[in-house]
């Protein structure tokens, strides 16, 4: 997914560098790779292949790293990529729900009571 060009210019900015305290992001490429996974197919969190690793686990980092700015920094980086540079979103990705297919509206029509024109 990523190239090796791509990673080079990214591994600095993420977390858990070797610089960094602890050990904890030893695996940083496939977790961007399992993220990226799921951007380009659109799939649910808990439907990511295990081989890119346990979609609890890169939930809960993807959801960190968004807080802490990863992702902002990753972009400005990758900015002029031309893989990158523009997000289309399709028709046939956004879902509708079937009553807002445009069908006219059954209302009923108010009736007047017969007992109160009678008065």
């Amino acid at each position: 997914m990523l190239s090796d060009t791509q990673w080079a210019r990214i591994a600095d900015l993420l977390p858990g560098k070797p610089t960094d305290k602890g050990g904890r992001a030893a695996d940083n490429r496939r977790f961007v790779e399992a993220v990226l996974y799921l951007a380009r197919t659109g799939c649910p969190w808990r439907d990511l292949p295990p081989e890119l690793g346990k979609w609890h686990s890169v939930y809960v980092r993807f959801s960190r790293w968004e807080q802490y700015g990863v992702w902002d920094r990753v972009a400005q980086t990758l900015c002029g990529e031309a893989d990158l540079e523009e997000l289309f979103i399709d028709s046939t990705v956004v879902r509708a729900h079937q009553h807002s297919a445009g069908a006219p509206k059954k209302t009923l029509a108010i009736r007047r009571s017969v007992a109160r024109g009678a008065d």
